[in-house]
């Protein structure tokens, strides 16, 4: 790939593959959406909705899937690359031009960080200010460690693992190569853990809760990418485990003991409790909750706002929770749900009725 701001279709193919139908010399430097693109910009179809735009689009290219380029209209005075999936190959190209317009980080530890003698740390690396790295951890080749990032005694990151600012990596978790983890995540803080010591009852019950060891760590496999302010648990004596590729929104929490498989995704504000095992292609949508000591099995789905309380054994899609409606709808289900109860009681006074009736 050219080191200058722009690159060219035939440039772009030789990396990613693909067809090009048009001029394979045109360059291009950025991306743009089909109705707002100019002629040094790439765009792509991926929704049938905006097919039409394709027959109007400025772009100087557009990444398109071969069933698609058969219903475009006009192809004289457009390019295309022709793609199986163009919205992956849009994902794909648009990392090659920010690492085209983004300089390379200098290798080297800022004067303010602060490194232990007994850390091993890669001269590749590239330490930013305030980061403290504790004894025995060990920094990859090409690491990346923003200000203010926290790395405890014994941690082990991979090569190529980019931490963002103020993230805390608790001593002996390990993360896999090319993991990525966005600021003031926390890697590796205690589980939720306590045993209840109490006697007696109400006004009198006294006691506490007793503090369980957190004796485990979290392993995070290669290609993971963690959101800001998520929080994944240590293990209470075995590990909690993230497998490979596994996608992780903002401010998800992630309790101790849990195996959440790979290349499941999980979205913002989900809480996935203690020992939960999350099968590998699974989609976790937003605001979910899932109930501690489940199995999720490979390839489930779960929308947005739903409560998982008992294991899902089959893949597919699950939903519990209640689309938004008009205010006094909701008031008038409201209410139907409250007198179920009476309802159900009702019904079988009527089946005991009819029955009694039939005999006579």
């Amino acid at each position: 790939m050219t080191s200058g701001t722009t690159i060219t279709l035939a440039e772009l193919v030789k990396r990613f593959g693909g067809d090009i139908v048009g001029d394979a010399a045109h360059r291009v430097a950025s991306l743009a959406p089909l109705d707002k693109a100019d002629s040094g910009q790439l765009a792509f179809l991926a929704n049938q909705k905006y097919l039409p735009q394709v027959d109007t689009t400025r772009a100087g290219a557009v990444l398109i899937s071969p069933a698609d380029l058969e219903k475009v209209a006009v192809r004289e005075g457009h390019n295309f690359i022709v793609t199986p999936n163009p919205y992956a190959y849009f994902a794909r190209v648009a990392q090659a031009f920010i690492d085209l317009a983004t300089p390379a980080a200098t290798p080297g530890v800022h004067p303010s960080a602060s490194i232990d003698p007994g850390a091993k740390v890669a001269a590749s690396a590239v330490i930013g200010a305030h980061v403290t790295v504790e004894a025995g951890a060990v920094v990859g080749e090409r690491v990346k460690l923003d200000a203010g990032v926290v790395i405890g005694r014994g941690v082990r990151l991979g090569e190529d693992v980019h931490l963002y600012p103020n993230v805390t990596v608790y001593h002996g978790c390990k993360l896999g190569a090319r993991v990525i983890v966005h600021a003031g995540a926390v890697i590796g803080a205690d589980g939720f853990g306590f045993a209840p010591d109490f006697v007696g009852e109400g006004e009198a019950r006294t006691g506490s809760w007793v503090k369980i060891p957190q004796v485990g760590a979290v392993d995070i496999a290669d290609d993971v990418e963690i959101g800001a302010n998520t929080t994944i648990d240590r293990g209470a004596m075995a590990d909690t485990v993230i497998e490979e590729c596994v996608k992780i929104d903002n401010l998800v929490q992630i309790g101790h003991n849990c195996r959440i498989g790979a290349y499941t995704v999980i979205a913002g504000c989900a809480g996935i409790a203690g020992s939960t095992h999350i099968g590998r292609h699974c989609m976790i949508g937003g605001a979910v909750g899932i109930a501690g000591h489940v199995t999720l099995a490979d390839h489930v789905i779960v929308t947005a706002q739903s409560g998982v309380s008992k294991s899902l054994v089959k893949p597919g899609m699950y939903t519990s929770a209640f689309p938004a409606v008009n205010h006094a709808d909701w008031n008038k289900s409201a209410a139907l749900v409250r007198n179920l109860d009476k309802l159900r009681d009702r019904i079988k006074a009527l089946e005991a009725a009819l029955e009694t009736r039939d005999k006579k």
